[in-house]
């Protein structure tokens, strides 16, 4: 039986999740993964190294890689962060390794391409593009932030809503992920923060065609909690229709988690964040299923020592994401 081909869209730790989950089973599984990182180390690989941030795409290869005997040595020496040192200091092993590759084989593509091999991922990883640029975001009264970290941590007054999203300049995509794209049976975009993570992936020059021209079944994956400062008040049909506001992407199956979200986090998130879940008030009238499932992890996350930018505590479980996901792939 030929493998089922799923590509899977965005970036961060949702992208990471999905994959940590999918690679477990019999599937052709690509990762296209977002370029448009400016904060933390990807600003020194920007700035110093002269490379496209790397971050996303040491999750991603993270995500497909062996866990087990020597791969899983490996594995954690490649999420190694220094937590010491002037001028490493909360980088990762694995993107300075992934810097000094590029170097030395004079290609970031290629780089990638040997550290998935060191790794013996389960499938491939694409960055959405191969030229740099920046996200910019336009906001209520005026204010414009320059950069994902902007967006992402913003100085500004975090109640303003944005009003319009765009890569600057603009880049052409990938011509490789074009192609998986194009030939995939299964797209999967999220959960993911929508205008850092994914935006950032189907704003690139030629992917929302793509991916609106493709006979593959298209997936979205909701989010668990709104993110003070991008996604104030959103529902969880205010996320989709903000996807069809940009590239009119209309998509077959919607998975929404309906377990009980922990108090103490819910506390958390509302005194420290300002942030709270998502209402589901999705309808299948709307034109797309939605199967809503226990999708929720057990487990608090707590942040890597080193690692200064805010990460979720609160994540799908990979487990439970990878099945309910076979099993509409395998219908």
């Amino acid at each position: 039986m030929v493998a089922k081909k799923v590509v899977v869209l965005g970036g961060g730790t949702g992208t990471y999740t999905v994959l940590s989950g999918l690679k477990n089973y019999p599937l052709d599984i690509t990762a296209v993964v977002t370029m448009a990182d400016s904060g933390g180390s990807a600003k020194k690989e920007r700035d110093e190294f002269g490379i496209l941030p790397v971050s996303d795409v040491r999750k991603a290869l993270l995500a497909l890689s062996e866990e087990n005997g020597r791969e899983g040595l490996l594995r954690d020496l490649i999420n190694y962060r220094f937590v010491e040192g002037i001028g490493v200091s909360g980088m990762t092993f694995g993107n300075l390794f992934l810097v000094a590759l590029s170097h030395i084989l004079s290609s970031q593509e290629r780089a990638i391409e040997e550290v998935g091999k060191f790794l013996k991922i389960k499938g491939r990883v694409l960055p959405v593009t191969l030229e740099e640029t920046n996200l910019v975001a336009e906001y209520d009264e005026g204010v414009v932030a320059v950069g994902e970290h902007a967006i992402d941590e913003p100085k500004h007054d975090k109640r303003l809503s944005i009003r319009n999203i765009y890569l600057l300049p603009g880049v052409k995509a990938n011509p490789k992920a074009l192609k998986a794209i194009r030939q995939a049976d299964f797209i999967v975009i999220g959960p993911g923060d929508i205008f850092t993570s994914l935006l950032p992936t189907l704003l690139v020059g030629g992917v929302s065609e793509a991916v609106k021209k493709s006979k593959a079944k298209k997936i979205f994956i909701q989010n668990l909690m709104n993110k003070f400062g991008q996604t104030n008040g959103f529902t969880a049909s205010r996320y989709l229709s903000e996807i069809d506001k940009y590239l009119g992407i209309k998509f077959d199956f919607v998975f929404a988690n309906n377990a009980p979200l922990p108090k103490d986090t819910l506390r958390y998130y509302a005194t420290s964040e300002n942030s709270y879940p998502i209402e589901d008030d999705l309808l299948e009238e709307d034109g797309y299923l939605i199967f809503r499932k226990d999708l929720l992890s057990k487990k608090r996350f707590k942040p890597q020592e080193g690692d200064n930018l805010k990460r979720s505590i609160l994540r799908h479980d990979s487990d439970k994401l990878a099945k309910a996901l076979l099993k509409v792939m395998e219908e």
